[in-house]
Formats: structure tokens, sequence, C-alpha cells
């Protein structure tokens, strides 16, 4: 998916018609027509009705229409922020991430950024939010990228949600699939070979927790991995995982399915924020790496569907 796409797909949701929307964009019919399959491709799902007398859009269209505005608005923004900048040729960035984030989201972003500013330092810590949270407060980081805060860093940073998305059980795409259902309760997989994460990690608290409210024993056959080890193990066979569903993209050794039932509530989701000092201002590159990083979270949601969605739009 690119802006190109996301692009034709408004102006034909803005039209109801291929041949205006085109002549709108200085694009043949064709090529747009080709554009918006292209895009339905990647996203599995049809975004138009199409019809003699115009096109409507789909379910899965009008729930990605606000998410394309918003991605193209954000896009937007950041070329002109990067336009008056083009002279930055010098400064550094200190950005920290949780290690689901690093294998994920961070990737795209520093890619990104260093595309256009290849001159500025950049410099990565990978560790658990409350670390990150520590090195933002005695000046070792500019911007932290956390899974959890709480009411008492409200004086000394300034955190800003991005996204909220599942935690999804995952199992290899080699082996049968783990329920014949479109989600998985929770204690059907307390009862699969279950791989879990590193004590360090955050979201191992939150899936405890879950257990632990629901009275649940999991069956671990291994612990203590490390994500990228855990992906690695999900994919040879050796069990299931509780991963968030950024990490399953571009990931087809994988298959995922979303939790349900009583005990998988919001004890299941987290929200991914981007946190700097509240008393340091930012310097400029800083600030535009920020702004990456809010274009970066939108694409991400624009991709994941119904597992990710951005901070403050609705489920």
């Amino acid at each position: 998916m690119n802006l190109e796409q996301l692009r034709g797909f408004v102006e034909v949701a803005r039209f109801g018609n291929f041949t205006r929307a085109a002549e709108e964009l200085y694009l043949a019919q064709p090529s747009l027509s080709r554009q918006i399959a292209a895009l339905e491709h990647d996203l599995g799902a049809e975004l138009f009705h199409r019809a003699r007398g115009g096109s409507t859009l789909t379910v899965a269209g009008e729930s990605l229409l606000p998410l394309a505005r918003r991605m193209l608005a954000d896009a937007e923004s950041v070329r002109r922020e990067l336009a008056e900048l083009a002279g930055l040729e010098r400064g550094r960035v200190r950005l920290g991430a949780t290690p689901t984030l690093c294998i994920s989201l961070v990737a795209e972003v520093l890619s990104a950024f260093h595309a256009e500013h290849p001159a500025i330092e950049l410099h990565l810590s990978e560790h658990g939010s409350r670390h990150l949270l520590d090195q933002l407060a005695s000046g070792e980081l500019d911007l932290a990228l956390i899974t959890t805060s709480d009411a008492s860093t409200a004086d000394r940073f300034t955190v800003t949600p991005l996204l909220v998305e599942e935690l999804v059980v995952i199992s290899s795409a080699g082996a049968p699939p783990v329920t014949t259902g479109d989600t998985v309760a929770l204690d059907e997989v307390a009862s699969l070979p279950q791989i879990v994460f590193s004590s360090s990690y955050d979201l191992r608290a939150a899936t405890d927790a879950a257990f632990r409210a629901a009275d649940l024993t999991p069956d671990v056959v291994l612990e203590g991995a490390e994500m990228d080890a855990v992906l690695r193990f999900v994919e040879r066979g050796l069990g299931v995982a509780i991963v968030p569903a950024m990490v399953l993209l571009d990931r087809p050794g994988l298959r995922s399915v979303r939790l349900g039932g009583p005990a998988a509530g919001s004890a299941l989701e987290r929200t991914i924020s981007v946190a700097r000092p509240a008393d340091v201002a930012p310097t400029a590159a800083v600030e535009v790496m920020r702004r990456t990083i809010t274009a970066g979270a939108t694409a991400f949601a624009a991709r994941a569907g119904a597992t990710m969605r951005l901070a403050g739009v609705g489920s």
C-alpha cells in the first residue's frame, strides 16, 4: 500500500466514479483501476461496490476512508515540515522503544527518517517501557515509544497515544489452525503448549494478569525468550504465543487468531504512545522524528485492519 493508492481510493470515494476521479488525478482510468485493485489485494478486501451507475464503498471501504484521509493529511504535514527543514544537516535523535516496536514500527520509521536526513545521528535504546521512562527522565533519550504509562508520569512527560492494538494468538502457518472459529477463548489458549516472554516484557505482565484473572494456568513449554526467538519458535511449531498484532505484518510463516470471550477484554489490548520530557523543548530533528513516527503509526493502522486502530478512533 502506498500514498498514490490511498489518494486514488479517497478520490473514487469522493466522486463515486472511477473516470471522474482519474480526471481529477490526471491519470488514465485503467491506471487508477489497477491502483485500486492492487490496494484491495494488499488489504484482502473489496473496497467498492462497482456498478454502471457508479461505485459505492463497501463496509471495508467505509472503515478505511477516515484512516486514509488522516494518513494523507499526516503525510502532507510531514512533507511540509521536511521541506521547511531541507537544510537540516546536523543533529541527533535518541529514540527508545520496546522490543516489539523495534522489530515493527520503529524499523519503518527509522528507515523513512534516515532516507530523508542521512546526516542526522540516530541512537536507539531497546528496553521495557518503565526503563525507557527512566532514561527519558535522566536525559538519556529525546523520545520514547512506550506501551504503558500512569498518572505519575503526567508532570514529567508529554505522552501522546498513537495506536491501540490487540494481542493475538499466533501459531505456525504450517500447522493446523488452533481453532475453526474467528476467535479463540483464553481457556482454550491455556490448554495449548505456549511460549512466553521474558519477565522484562510489559506484555508478559499483561498476559499473566489475564490468566490469573480468569483463574487459568497456561501450559508453558518455553519461558524467558525474546521476541525474535519467540516468533521463530512458533514458526517451527514448538507452541503458540500471545503477541501484539503489529509483529504479524509481513510474516507469512505465522497464522494469527483474535482472542474472544469474556476474559479477552481491554486487558489484552495495549496502547502505544510516544513520550518526551515535558520540560525540554524538542530540537528540529526530534520534532521531525516525532512527526515521522505519527505518520508511520497511521500507516500501520491502515495495514493491520480490525486488530489495530488509531488512538482516539472508536473500535
